[in-house]
């Protein structure tokens, strides 16, 4: 079959719509015996110098926009893609996400989210200026309208599952994006040259708020959680913070890793390892990202159907091979999309996981039996 491109019309490319299942419905007990079934896999996967694991990711497009506002909607929702992941063969099983949503932290310096109806939540800059920003004394998350939700989210997942399932923190950014969003990025920008100082105080406060809500979060969730988080492959057998870090191509790779990365490696540290993800293709800045200290594993989009900018595959092959780093490689397309893609992206000494958007579980199955055959070699 031929490569497909990025479908525009779709609300989610990387989404699943499912039918919401009450929790007196699911079956727990299953469900943990299925995610114990994987455990060692994925243990000795991350303890390894290389291997692949298969994923098949079930994100459910109302939870991923207005539906993260609903919390007995978005866990019966998510409940519902729990029970149907089931059905399709996988190295690392689904998890629960309480809280979709970008702004978290930004909501510190005063922001105030925007809810149109049946869209995904937005937040405006609250602060016009980095001067204004550092005058500004920001308020932890939890005692924000945002962070308040959030923790009132984590508590009610937490309660009615009572931690029977994988749990994953928020939707977790980066420093840099947060400051991005605390100040309009144009503003910011100028300050690269003006006053990188200024700019660097900015994102380290920044990763200070999201340091002690990060916490706050595995106060609640306990053993419950799983590594790195949103948008990877995660499990309990896993370590690191995933962080969403799209504006890196704001910078140059040498202002990345100048201004940004020390700051972004200093949070993971708190956390098992920095876990880095971009949209689009950011594979100019690899050797930036590779600069973050204590970098475990890093995401990217590696086919059309999953990005209209996908990674170039080779790149990522020849530059992480052999450094132990986990690679998260979002392939949405058939069995021969995920294969040509894993063709190009496996070489020996890689540690890889390949997470797919098979649309039925016939093809999950042979997918997953192609990418185990290819990297075996």
């Amino acid at each position: 079959m031929t490569n497909k491109s990025f479908d525009s019309s779709l609300a989610d490319a990387q989404g699943t719509r499912m039918e919401p299942l009450a929790v007196e419905r699911f079956d727990f007990d299953g469900y943990a015996e299925y995610e114990a079934d994987t455990a060692g896999r994925c243990r000795r996967f991350w303890a390894a110098d290389s291997g692949v694991l298969v994923h098949r990711r079930f994100r459910v497009p109302e939870v991923y926009s207005y539906g993260c506002k609903d919390r007995e909607r978005s866990l019966a929702l998510q409940l519902g893609a729990l029970a149907e992941s089931k059905k399709y063969r996988a190295d690392v099983p689904n998890f629960l996400e309480p809280w979709y949503g970008i702004g978290t932290v930004v909501s510190c310096f005063g922001a105030e989210y925007v809810w149109h109806e049946n869209q995904a939540p937005a937040t405006h800059p609250p602060r016009q200026s980095l001067a204004e920003a550092l005058e500004y004394e920001p308020v932890p998350v939890e005692q924000t309208p945002i962070g308040r939700h959030t923790v009132e989210m984590i508590e009610y997942f937490m309660e009615q599952t009572r931690g029977r399932v994988p749990i994953s923190l928020t939707d977790t950014q980066s420093p840099w994006n947060i400051a991005t969003s605390v100040v309009p990025v144009t503003q910011l920008l100028m300050e690269v040259f003006e006053n990188p100082e200024g700019l660097k105080e900015l994102t380290n406060r920044a990763a200070d708020l999201l340091i002690a809500f990060t916490q706050k979060q595995l106060d609640l969730l306990g053993d419950a959680v799983v590594w790195p988080g949103h948008g990877f492959a995660s499990s309990r057998e896993f370590r690191g913070l995933g962080m969403s870090d799209d504006n890196i191509v704001m910078l140059s790779p040498d202002q990345y890793t100048d201004l940004v990365a020390p700051i972004t490696g200093r949070v993971g540290d708190r956390f098992g390892g920095a876990v880095f993800h971009s949209c689009g293709d950011w594979s100019r800045w690899i050797e930036a990202v590779r600069s973050i200290p204590g970098l475990v594993a890093l995401d990217g989009a590696f086919s059309a159907q999953t990005d209209p900018a996908p990674n170039p595959p080779e790149k990522f092959a020849e530059q992480f091979a052999g450094t132990g780093v986990v690679v998260n490689a979002r392939l949405v397309g058939d069995p021969d999309t995920v294969a040509r893609g894993v063709q190009k992206l496996w070489k020996p000494g890689m540690k890889l996981i390949v997470v797919t958007y098979c649309d039925t579980p016939e093809a999950q199955a042979e997918a997953y039996d192609r990418v185990h055959e290819i990297c075996s070699g």
